[in-house]
Formats: structure tokens, sequence, C-alpha cells
């Protein structure tokens, strides 16, 4: 065989995004070495596997579709061996697939996959980001095995690993009206402008916050981006609602944002660990479990102030 399982990665990421330019962005690979890895295929196979659309993107041939079905069942053979080498030797090892929620990737992630391959170096953590239904959608393709993420909706086929719950807090700019408040009241915000983060699941999420009190919002812009809207914000476009709590009070743009308590008693949001029930875990699954359980608590969140710490802090 004159191909790698690397390379087979490659191709898949291409056949699924559609794109070399978002496959790359999902696997954290150089656009040219996802190119050369599917002109590699293609000579070895003697197919050609994707047609090329013009600033449109790919597409599957008829036979790249067979052979992205292949690839897929080939990749998750071989990554079969690494559980099972595992299990048998008593050992963690081998690559972990990773979702994980858009808004807690920046700080989750890069602490807690430096930390979990340091530990157990014979393993490698390849990760993606995506919303709330992408992430379900991603544990049952098995494009994933395990998604941090919160407890929006999880349905009954996926198994829920709480770790801490993150009250809903209101985000203004420095200078507006409601910084220097101990709380604010849900009535307080009604008539304020709301730049809402508009993802699935999450926007019904804070939009509930306000229907729980017979109240309506006014919201003036929406965005997906979390940056987007905290650097909204912090130029005094109006507040927000979130639930994370980054270590930096700063918008990307420099411009200083406020916390204050949204008074009265509020659902959470739970961030933990999902996968599909019907699959065992992994010796390495368990371990990355372990792992987050260890990171991840009402006293530490990786890259977050963590709930203790904040009800510690004089404003």
């Amino acid at each position: 065989m004159r191909f790698t399982l690397r390379q087979l990665e490659y191709f898949i990421a291409a056949g699924q995004t559609g794109s070399i330019t978002l496959a790359s962005e999902r696997i954290r690979i150089s656009q040219p070495a996802i190119s050369t890895a599917i002109a590699h295929l293609e000579r070895e196979l003697s197919v050609q596997l994707f047609v090329r659309h013009h600033a449109q993107g790919l597409s599957l041939t008829p036979i790249g579709r067979e052979v992205l079905r292949e690839a897929k069942a080939l990749v998750e053979q071989a990554e079969g061996l690494y559980a099972l080498a595992s299990d048998a030797g008593g050992q963690v090892r081998g690559p972990l697939s990773l979702g994980c929620m858009v808004t807690l990737a920046p700080m989750l992630v890069p602490e807690l996959a430096h930390a979990f391959t340091t530990a157990f170096p014979a393993t490698q953590i390849r990760y993606v980001e995506g919303d709330q239904e992408q992430l379900l959608a991603g544990l049952r393709r098995s494009e994933t095995e395990v998604a941090l993420t919160y407890d929006l909706h999880v349905p009954d086929d996926i198994h829920f690993t709480p770790f801490v719950d993150l009250p809903p807090h209101v985000l203004v700019a420095e200078g507006h009206p409601l910084a220097d408040h101990a709380a604010v009241a849900m009535a307080d915000l009604v008539d304020e402008p709301m730049i809402l983060l508009d993802l699935p699941l999450s926007r019904e999420y804070f939009l509930a916050l306000f229907m729980a009190e017979g109240l309506q919002p006014r919201i003036v812009a929406r965005s997906a981006h979390q940056e987007v809207v905290r650097t909204m914000v912090a130029n005094g476009h109006g507040y927000t609602l979130f639930n994370v709590r980054p270590r930096s009070d700063l918008a990307l743009d420099g411009k200083r944002l406020r916390r204050v308590r949204l008074a009265g008693t509020h659902r959470p949001m739970r961030i933990g660990l999902a996968r599909l029930k019907q699959l065992n875990r992994s010796r390495l699954v368990e371990a990355f479990e372990t792992h987050c359980r260890a990171f991840i608590s009402d006293a530490y969140i990786p890259g977050m102030v963590a709930p203790a710490i904040e009800r510690w802090v004089p404003r």
C-alpha cells in the first residue's frame, strides 16, 4: 500500500466538507498538504476522486464517493486497533476525535489537549468546533468520539457527564449605566438594546430566560460569533447575556467589558462531556473523561474565571 492513513484522513476531510479550505480549517492542516495528499491518492488509485469547481469547491465523483466510504471504514478500523491494543495492554494510546462547543473551544481545548497528550505521550487529539446541533450530529456519524459541550436539549441516545454549572450573567461596556450595579434583574434589561449570541439552542436558552418571566428582549443585533458579540457590546451597541467567563475582560479591539450578576434564580448552562450511549467507552475515552474531571470544576476551568473564584472576588 503506497498511501498512508494520514493521507486518507485528509481526503475524508475534503470529501465531507466539499472544500480544501474548509477541510484545512477543520483538521488544522495546511491547504497544500491536503491538495498534495489528494493528488497522491488519485495517482496511486488511478482514479479521479473530485471534480474541481472554480471558486466553488469540490464535488466527489461517483468513484470518489465509493472511495470515501471505504476510506472512512479503513480509518475507523485502524483506530479500532489502537483502542484494542490500548485496552489489552493497559495503556492509554491512539488518536481521540474530540468535538467542542465553538464558544468553549478557545478557552478549554488548548490547555486540556496539551495537558492530556503530555500525560499520555502515545495519544493524539484531533478536534473540531461546532454548535450544539453540529456536535450531536458528529457523535452520531462517528466523526467524533466525545464532545465538550453544554447540557442543551441532550437527546436520549447521548450520555452526558456534567462537570460544572455556569449561571448566566449580563455583559456590558465599561461605561454602560449598568456596569457598576451589583446585580441586574431581567426586568431592568427589556428596554435596553440586546446583542444576541445567535447559535442553535444557545439562542433559545437565552430567550427562555426572558420568557420564564413573561418578558421579551429588545434585540438590535445578532451574531453567531462570540467575539463579535463581545466587541459590539464593548463598543456600546448594547448588552448581552453570556455564561462563559473568559479570564480577559477585554474585547478583541482592546475595549474593556464588565460582567454584572443576573439577579434571581436562572437555569445555568452545564459544561460536560457527551458521547453516544450505544458505544462502549474505550480506555482512551475513560482516561480523557477523568482528565476533564480534574481540569473542569467549580474551582477551576481552563481559560475562564471559575464560578467559585468569582464568588470570592470583591467588586
